[in-house]
């Protein structure tokens, strides 16, 4: 990794003063105040709206259509931002900003490709000739660590892997040695190894000399690369210092919460977000009409949930079939929770489809409450159904939006003869305030519910046939760190408190550790290791879950 020179010796690549920026009289951005010097990462941390994108979209010139932009200082690259006109900027941007985005795939041009996409930054800020250019396409593309660079440059961003479109667009946002690079949630998409691996990137470019605007929701994250971190809340910093001081010793109450909210290092049952007051039919409180205490369900000995040998492939060619899941066994006891973990293509979720029926096995068992589940007709299986319940990670593409909250219960408690609310009006109270929602959410549309409503409703709508057994497919993945707290808060009350059994998919460790008392280690469709999920984290055998762990945040964000 070459060493970038400091365009402007001794000064900073970004000065920011009294930043405030607004839409159509909203102010989104207020009195914002930092610096970023050469060879320094600022990690600006903060939940979905908090104002971080907008920052940093100011930062480019590209704040959008109806913005006002208003600072005492905006310099950025040792040029004014505030006095550039958007030729300026784009001068600006490639030659002396880079920028990292979340979503490569997105990011990329299909249609051309990656050196191509490369040589397009050389070619409109450089008097570098055809063949230098090439050169340099292909010294970007190893320095980001990718295999086989001229390969790679020959292909479009749909024939790479995430981690790879990844890569390829660093090194897109570093073919000019920019003095400032800024990267808006590098990660977020990425299975825990890719993930790690883009962090150390990062981290090697920031010890080059680069600048580095690092943004993200997720302070375990940035812990491992930021020097210093500026915490963002409604559009303001609300704490900003050293990372050892702000994680060691973090003084704001905002602060304090993002960091209890992480479950890494917490152990099970413990809570992460604050205790809400006691209310009639909240999750711990007494309620009428709920199944008995979970002892009375974990008397059972017979595993609610057994698999034996599952397997399952797809056809990707006329002839050609991909082994999605091989071999799978496992079993689940009344009153546990069994978390899978693995990357992406790891057979999760084909085997989660399986268990709850969607999919047949192409070979292999699926027993439910001691009978056999899979290999028996869809019209013997129907009235089981109301045994187990699924959550998923996108609630509101599973929620007809014509209907309301109320009507989508009413569905549910039904059995789908109906979805007339006021049949079952104190039914649907009773659901909405055990998953923490208002009754006067009944009158709502999902598509007016945040994210954590909405999460919270899916959860009310799968527990509303009253089943024993629950599979959660990336439940809070999609989810801001306080708010996947009180979920996962929930799920655990509720667990305890009804006896449910959870089949809790995720490819976060610190999620599945803090959930779950058994674990299976998935990778390329086989479970590579299994068992008590503190042994497995504490001593695992398997070189791909040591790999795993080895790559996931700290499990205690703390200054290192």
């Amino acid at each position: 990794m070459s060493r970038i020179k400091d365009p402007h010796p001794g000064g900073p690549v970004v000065r920011v003063e009294d930043l405030n920026v607004s839409f159509d009289g909203r102010q989104v951005v207020q009195g914002l105040s930092f610096t970023v010097h050469p060879g320094e990462c600022l990690a600006l941390v903060g939940e979905s709206g908090s104002g971080k994108s907008v920052t940093a979209r100011a930062l480019m010139g590209l704040a959008g259509p109806g913005s006002v932009v208003q600072a005492g200082a905006l310099e950025v690259a040792g040029r004014d931002g505030r006095a550039l006109s958007q030729r300026n900027w784009r001068e600006l941007r490639g030659n002396k900003v880079g920028l990292i985005l979340q979503d490569a795939l997105t990011s990329l041009d299909p249609l051309r490709t990656v050196g191509r996409e490369i040589d397009d930054a050389l070619r409109l800020h450089s008097k570098m000739s055809a063949s230098a250019r090439a050169a340099r396409v292909i010294d970007l593309l190893e320095s980001v660590g990718l295999d086989d660079p001229a390969r790679r440059a020959r292909q479009r961003s749909g024939e790479l892997s995430g981690g790879m479109r990844q890569r390829a667009l660093i090194a897109s946002a570093l073919a000019l040695d920019p003095a400032l690079i800024i990267a808006d949630e590098p990660t977020t998409a990425l299975d825990a190894t890719i993930a790690a691996s883009v962090m150390d990137l990062l981290g090697q470019l920031r010890q080059a000399g680069s600048g580095m605007l690092l943004i993200s929701h997720d302070l375990a994250t940035v812990a491992a690369v930021a020097d210093t971190i500026a915490v963002m809340a409604a559009g303001r910093i609300v704490e900003h210092g050293p990372r050892t001081q702000l994680l060691e010793d973090p003084q704001h109450p905002y602060t304090q919460a993002l960091l209890a909210a992480v479950p890494a290092g917490k152990p099970r049952f413990m809570r992460l977000s604050p205790a809400p007051p006691a209310t009639p039919g909240a999750p711990g409180a007494p309620a009428s009409g709920a199944k008995g205490p979970a002892t009375a369900v974990r008397t059972q000995t017979t595993p609610v949930l057994r698999a034996s040998g599952l397997v399952k492939s797809f056809r990707t060619g006329k002839s050609t079939d991909f082994p999605a899941v091989r071999g799978v066994d496992f079993e689940l006891l009344p009153g546990r929770t069994l978390g899978v973990v693995g990357e992406s293509g790891s057979g999760k979720t084909t085997t989660a489809r399986m268990v709850l029926g969607l999919l047949t096995p192409d070979a292999g068992t699926v027993e439910l409450f001691g009978k056999p589940w899979s290999g028996v007709p869809e019209s013997a299986r129907r009235s089981r159904r109301s045994e187990l319940g699924a959550i998923y990670q996108d609630p509101l593409s599973s929620f007809d939006p014509r209907f309301s909250v109320a009507a989508l219960l009413a569905d549910a408690l039904s059995g789908g003869a109906t979805r007339n609310p006021r049949a079952w009006a104190g039914q649907i109270t009773e659901l909405l305030q055990l998953v923490g929602l208002t009754p006067e959410t009944a009158d709502r549309r999902p598509a007016t519910l945040s994210g954590g409503q909405r999460q919270r409703l899916a959860i009310a709508r799968a527990l509303a046939p009253k089943p024993q057994l629950l599979i959660c497919d990336e439940p809070v993945s999609a989810l801001d760190v306080s708010i996947q707290a009180q979920v996962l808060d929930l799920l655990d009350a509720l667990q305890q408190r009804l006896g449910l059994s959870y089949l809790f998919i995720s490819h976060d460790l610190s999620v599945i550790r803090h959930m779950s008392d058994d674990v299976l280690v998935m990778r390329a469709g086989e479970v590579v290791e299994s068992g008590a999920t503190e042994t497995v984290f504490n001593n695992p055998q398997h070189q791909y879950t040591r790999a795993l762990l080895g790559a996931a945040p700290l499990e205690h964000p703390r200054g290192h």
